[in-house]
């Protein structure tokens, strides 16, 4: 049959093209969907990444102001390259104020301590580095005692006596007695105490620091104490 000059086979033709045009328009629009909704969620995650970098740095901020003393801000570059240590190097160095021996912080509690400084870049020792110790105090009574680093990112409560009151989740704070660390930051909770070994209790304990995932951090200023008093007039005479 001849219909405007076409034959029945290329109205079957033109069928079959437009049953393809269609099939691949529903695709595309398919893709455009699909592709809509990817980046639907990739905005979704970069806005809880932002939301949880915000409630970070809101953090560190508030651990700024409860300290009392000068604090450096810094970002932790990489890990430093040593398998037996657990070391990582900041952004700041001597320029920028940073002395070995002062304590790193982020927005939960101690994270490490300043072991050696250059220029423009700084090593900091973590709390759960085999070398490592930190004095500390119990919250709820003022127990104290020396924490270790014993690696797998836990430590370890030292030198406390067996008989001692102190029970998992009580919370430890740095002591403050080494004249180094600040008094009172926010080290690690208690998660089990064994009494059975000997004279001493066993105490293991969790940072309460993102000490392995942590990337802005504060390194800690010493407090400043005022000099002492004069002595007595009687004393200067003699």
């Amino acid at each position: 049959l001849d219909v405007l000059g076409f034959e029945a086979a290329d109205v079957d033709a033109f069928a079959e093209l437009a049953e393809h045009l269609a099939v691949a328009d529903a695709r595309v629009e398919f893709g455009s969907e699909a592709e809509a909704q990817q980046r639907g969620v990739e905005r979704l995650l970069r806005f809880e990444l932002l939301a949880q970098e915000n409630a970070h740095l809101r953090g560190l901020l508030d651990m700024s102001r409860r300290v009392e003393v000068k604090s450096i801000a810094a970002d932790i570059l990489y890990n430093a390259p040593d398998p037996f240590a657990r070391k990582v190097i900041l952004d700041r160095g001597a320029q920028q104020g940073v002395e070995a021996g002062l304590a790193v912080v982020d927005a939960y509690g101690v994270i490490g301590q300043v072991t050696r400084v250059h220029p423009i870049q700084a090593e900091v020792t973590l709390l759960t580095d085999r070398n490592q110790s930190i004095p500390v105090s119990v919250v709820r009574n003022g127990v104290r005692g020396v924490l270790y680093g014993v690696g797998r990112g836990l430590l370890e409560m030292r030198h406390v006596l067996a008989d001692v009151d102190i029970q998992p989740g009580d919370q430890l704070v740095t002591s403050g007695l080494d004249g180094v660390f600040v008094p009172g930051l926010p080290v690690a909770t208690v998660t089990r105490v064994n009494r059975d070994q000997d004279a001493f209790a066993r105490i293991e304990c969790e940072p309460l620091a993102a000490i392995e995932r942590s990337v802005q951090v504060l390194v800690i200023g010493r407090a400043a104490y005022p000099p002492p008093p004069p002595p007595p007039e009687t004393e200067r005479r003699r």
